[in-house]
């Protein structure tokens, strides 16, 4: 038996019967040649590290434009902190770890330059509209690879698709719903990431202090960054095994002040002057290398996209893949004028 037939033989023996089995995915979108060291779900994690979509989120904007500070997060260090809590919910209730983390690894792999800011403009200038889950599919099934794709398994690509929610609900229903327990995991792993890194975030920018948030909220969850964290973690893990399985969720308590802690970021620190200020000056950037493209496409890198795709989807491409500073240094390059330099 093959080390990827061990594992699978492990998966069936230990994981609960709803975690998803790697020998009993729906496969691929093309057939290829199992690893025999790997299970199917490792490949996929492995496939989305290695791409060059995950290296370009280390230079993409969380909240904070282009942060000088060394700890401010990066789409990056968010993914690797929705991993991180996903991964624990899943150990604990013995899901299938390997699928968690590939979906957690891939779900921002489409997200624009300059965070929601990028994708407000290219949402509104794209004739058929634009999402960062859309798009994070459209990398791993299209555009990586020169554009043959990284070829995933149908639940990681379902995972991907759907982790986002947004300002809706954070727990999905009919169609917006994954398929797997796993990708349910990092849906709600993704909203305790992002609530809590983004209040440490705005506490060290000074956006707010710890007596805004709301009070109900910590006397709840704690008074810590890390206390809060743990809060919500364990609240998933217990209300899950509470329910039996029927979906990964949270107590009704729980659920409602997370919303509220939601709620909470995006009037005083998305929402925030100082934070819109600088988002306006990326929405600008944005729309006019937009246009530019659209009325130019000839110029977008060789390599990029797919040549035969209609305009419009090749300059989102284009934009959607670029990091904070790419962007930034080629509209300078394009649209404001270099100083002279003496001959001598």
């Amino acid at each position: 038996m093959t080390i990827r037939g061990q594992w699978e033989r492990w998966e069936k023996e230990h994981l609960h019967p709803l975690a998803a089995k790697s020998a009993e995915s729906r496969g691929r979108q093309r057939p290829e040649d199992e690893c025999d060291i790997r299970i199917a779900y490792q490949r996929d994690r492995d496939k989305i590290i290695h791409s060059k979509s995950f290296r370009r989120l280390k230079h993409k904007t969380q909240v904070f434009l282009a942060p000088v500070g060394d700890h401010y997060r990066t789409r990056l260090t968010h993914t690797l902190e929705v991993a991180q809590i996903a991964r624990t919910i899943s150990r604990a209730l013995r899901l299938n770890e390997d699928l968690t983390e590939a979906i957690a690894m891939g779900h921002d792999l489409g997200h624009t330059p300059f965070g929601h800011a990028g994708e407000e403009v290219l949402n509104r200038l794209c004739p058929e509209g634009f999402h960062h889950a859309r798009q994070s599919l459209r990398v791993v099934d299209v555009l990586e690879r020169e554009g043959m794709g990284l070829n995933l398994t149908y639940e990681v690509r379902d995972g991907i698709l759907k982790h986002s929610k947004g300002l809706g609900e954070i727990l999905a229903e009919g169609e917006e719903r994954p398929v797997t327990l796993e990708g349910e995991v990092v849906r709600i792993a993704d909203v305790i990431a992002y609530v809590n890194h983004d209040i440490d975030d705005a506490l060290r920018a000074g956006l707010i202090k710890e007596s805004d948030l709301p009070k109900e909220c910590v006397r709840f969850f704690g008074e810590t960054h890390g206390k809060r964290i743990d809060t919500m973690v364990r609240d998933v893990i217990s209300e899950t095994r509470r329910i039996d399985y029927e979906r990964v969720t949270m107590s009704e308590e729980g659920l409602e002040f997370l919303y509220e802690l939601r709620d909470f970021l995006y009037k005083r620190v998305y929402s925030s002057s100082v934070v819109r200020k600088e988002f306006e000056k990326a929405l600008k950037i944005l729309e006019e290398l937009y246009h530019y493209f659209y009325e130019h496409p000839e110029k977008i890198s060789s390599g990029w996209g797919r040549p035969n795709d209609p305009v419009e989807v090749r300059v989102a491409d284009y934009l959607s893949g670029m990091t904070d500073r790419f962007a930034i240094e080629l509209y300078k390059s394009l649209f404001l004028p270099k100083p002279w330099r003496d001959a001598g």
